[in-house]
């Protein structure tokens, strides 16, 4: 498959997508319990192998994470997201290890739909601006990974001085196209959570927002869809089965 024939799926906030998660570490697909080093469950070893079921069972959009790149090495798993890239026709978001701007122009010619900038958009704001100026405010989503109600950065180890909504609104200034909204305090643990902190956000920025975190049941996925999220990432639910990707689907609205 071709990237220049891959869809394109331009976020709206009149949406609801729900977009499946393959997280890799050493080539393989795995899950952790909130972003911890050594708390990795193998799911496959072959990542694109679990990306392309997901299309082949409805998903719209995949969401990648090079978890070795969060953790410092940008360059592993190279090889495989190029297999998963060129596996795929849907739209592929990936966070993980984007450091420089450079990492995220090879990303985007590679044929990432979006990357998702965390660190380096928090240190450098401008590096959003010059993203979208280059590629268009579609393909560059900041992530916004809040614990105990501070934004987070370098792999959820530093606490920043603003809340979502205040990097949110900045973010917006600078030409993001979208943002994902992890909930850190649950995310992994499939014990449910609150939407207040998403409703926050939705509330401070024009932008779609996507949800990350603690999604755990079908009845969370309802939740969620009574709000103006853009979207949910699922990972852990689905892969130990508290879910059926099907009937999450059922919540899924594409203008």
């Amino acid at each position: 498959m071709k990237r220049n024939e891959v869809m394109k799926m331009v976020l709206s906030k009149d949406d609801m997508l729900i977009i499946p998660a393959v997280d890799i570490k050493n080539g393989k697909c795995v899950q952790l319990v909130q972003g911890k080093p050594g708390t990795e469950q193998v799911i496959i070893e072959n990542p694109e192998k679990v990306a392309k079921d997901w299309e082949d069972r409805g998903a719209q959009v995949l969401h990648i994470i090079n978890l070795d790149g969060a953790f410092g090495d940008s360059e592993r798993n190279a090889a495989v997201i190029d297999k998963v890239l060129h596996e795929v026709s849907v739209p592929v978001q990936l966070g993980g290890g984007i450091r420089t701007i450079e990492d995220a122009v090879k990303l985007l010619n590679m044929g990432v739909e979006r990357v998702i900038l965390g660190t380096m958009a928090v240190e450098n704001p401008e590096n959003v601006s010059m993203l979208a100026d280059d590629f268009g405010s579609d393909r560059v989503m900041v992530a916004l990974d809040s614990k105990d109600s501070q934004v987070v950065v370098k792999g959820w180890t530093e606490k920043t001085d603003k809340t979502a909504p205040q990097f949110g609104k900045l973010f917006e200034e600078k030409g993001a196209g979208g943002i994902l909204f992890t909930n850190v305090d649950v995310e992994g643990l499939l014990q449910g959570f609150d939407t207040q902190p998403l409703i926050e956000l939705l509330e401070a920025v024009e932008i779609p927002v996507v949800y990350s975190g603690g999604v755990t049941s079908i009845e969370d996925v309802a939740k969620l869809s009574r709000t103006d999220a853009a979207g949910v990432v699922i990972g852990s639910a689905l892969y130990r089965g508290k879910m059926k990707f099907e009937d999450a689907l059922k919540y899924q609205r594409i203008s």
